[in-house]
């Protein structure tokens, strides 16, 4: 997820030509086709370490304070998402803070997603900025500053005993990454090709084991992942896990996304995963940031309520499950309003949360009772 997430969405959403369906057409999830189970039940908590270092409490059902990774679990979690920029103003979350909650994630019995952003900031549909330290590098040394960083980050978690189980070479990369160098212009995909193969090869030479995930925001349109996928795997690119973000605000109904899970796990025959999804459980704010998504028109026919968004969170896992997906990641439920941890890395402390109303924790820490994963 990104900053100004309303304003960028908007743009992806434009240039996909991508368009939310009314919510007299969004229904429940597609039959089931066969029986299928979720293996990487997962969470992105990549803001939660700043939130417990500014006194963030989360809270059970029950109404007992716990570590949010602990409240997680009980509630099916099985798998975190870290995202890594490679040096944000704030520090966070550059490759040290990343290392130091590894360790945490690993000691909980978790297993570990490293989202790589190749930025020092938000990447996204609407952009992908190269780090400073990269801006001046050509398509040549670009291909060798992923291999070096990926290698360098995954090599420093397997050094510590936290090898991650699998790893994003990009963040929603619709249209390519490190721009501009590694944009795709006129169906062209061969330097996004090139920077893909770098991030796998280093992932590879880190640890055999770890899986490469692809990562788009393609869950809109059949036609808009074929293009995508089938460029990169014209140009030779290999890669582990298919990865899709799911919003049913950008991304259509949910039918749709079981058409669209079914295709790409058939036509390039591998294990689909949504790494990115959630739903509002309030239309107000918590602060002066204004929100991302409002939830005042919820899109799936479902109130902004805790009710809602444990069924619209039930409903994506239950269409990926049908549709023969492995996992499901909730993005981001313990980034509830405090104050200091602000979306922008350059002013973190001067910025408000744009997803306090899609995180499943409420505004005082405590835990949406309603929400679970379920393989």
């Amino acid at each position: 997820m990104t900053s100004h997430r309303a304003r960028l969405r908007a743009w992806a959403v434009a240039f996909l030509a991508a368009v939310a369906l009314p919510a007299a057409l969004l229904g429940p999830p597609a039959p089931a086709s066969a029986a299928n189970t979720l293996t990487m039940l997962g969470a992105d908590v990549s803001s939660v370490q700043r939130s417990l270092d500014l006194g963030a409490r989360y809270y059970d059902a029950g109404g007992t304070a716990r570590d949010p990774l602990d409240i997680l679990k009980g509630l099916g979690v099985n798998y975190v998402r870290l995202r890594v920029w490679n040096n944000p103003a704030s520090g966070w979350n550059n490759k040290e803070k990343v290392l130091a909650y590894a360790r945490t994630v690993k000691a909980k019995g978790l297993k570990l997603m490293i989202d790589f952003h190749y930025s020092d900031t938000w990447a996204d549909p609407g952009k992908q900025y190269k780090p400073a330290a990269w801006a001046n590098h050509g398509i040549g040394q670009l291909q060798t500053d992923v291999y070096n960083y990926t290698y360098d980050v995954c090599t420093s978690l397997r050094n510590q005993g936290t090898t991650p189980d699998s790893v994003q070479i990009g963040n929603e990369i619709n249209v390519g990454m490190l721009w501009n160098d590694g944009k795709v212009v006129n169906n062209d995909f061969t330097n996004l090709s090139l920077l893909l193969k770098a991030g796998y090869q280093a992932t590879k030479q880190c640890n055999g084991g770890t899986q490469v995930i692809i990562h788009t925001a393609n869950a809109d349109s059949m036609d808009h992942a074929r293009w995508f996928y089938d460029g990169i795997r014209a140009k030779g690119v290999q890669w582990d896990l298919t990865a899709l973000s799911y919003y049913c605000m950008w991304h259509g109904s949910l039918a749709n996304l079981y058409n669209v899970i079914t295709d790409v796990r058939s036509r390039y025959g591998k294990p689909v995963v949504l790494t990115e999804t959630a739903y509002p459980f309030t239309a107000a704010n918590a602060d002066n940031e204004a929100n991302a998504i409002n939830g005042g028109e919820p899109c799936a026919g479902h109130q902004a309520s805790w009710t809602g968004q444990a069924t619209e969170f039930s409903w994506v896992q239950d269409t990926a499950r049908n549709a023969g997906a492995i996992g499901v990641f909730y993005w981001e439920p313990t980034w509830y309003a405090v104050p200091g941890n602000g979306w922008d890395p350059a002013n973190i402390n001067g910025t408000g949360n744009q997803w306090d109303n899609m995180a499943i924790f409420n505004w005082t820490g405590q835990v949406n009772p309603n929400i679970r994963w379920r393989p």
